[in-house]
């Protein structure tokens, strides 16, 4: 089962390699791992994307490292999650209306026309892409470029009685 962890972490050196290589002793392959600022400055936050069957013991290691301020596992439907994808495909000056149109309805965007391909941005949540992904395999994928999913917990949505009762 694929598990999304998020940590926020102190902005030092070498914190991301010591986050890394936790995993890697003990046997995790990390299938996505992203990293970047926060809105404070001296903070980021980590990404992760993990297979294993329980993350209770990764997470009590995770606030163990030194840096590390706050771990999140998110369950699922509990984040929004998304990933950026940067796909080039064959584009026959004969067919690039048929490709156009059926990235539209993917909500992809052509970032590049070249002689002979079409470079597409598609972002959303993974099953998006892999669905653009599997629809351009038709055409012939000459080059593909992903990002490391990010994700945010959804804000607590207040119900009508606590509405109310404010």
């Amino acid at each position: 089962m694929k598990h999304i962890i998020a940590v926020l972490v102190e902005n030092k050196p070498g914190v991301l390699a010591r986050v890394s290589t936790m995993f890697a002793r003990r046997g995790f392959n990390i299938h996505s791992l992203t990293v970047g600022p926060t809105e404070d400055p001296t903070l980021s936050r980590m990404t992760v994307v993990v297979d294993g069957p329980e993350m209770e013991q990764i997470v009590k290691q995770l606030y163990k490292l030194v840096h590390t301020v706050k771990v999140t596992e998110f369950e699922p439907g509990t984040a929004v999650e998304r990933e950026l994808m940067l796909v080039r495909v064959k584009a026959d000056p004969k067919r690039r209306g048929e490709i156009l149109d059926a990235a539209r309805v993917s909500e992809a965007r052509a970032v590049d026309v070249g002689a002979a391909t079409i470079t597409f941005e598609v972002v959303g949540p993974p099953e998006r892409l892999a669905d653009f992904l599997q629809l351009m395999s038709t055409y012939g994928v000459v080059a593909l470029a992903k990002s490391g999913r990010i994700a945010l917990a959804k804000d607590q949505k207040t119900s009508k009685k606590q509405l109310k009762s404010a």
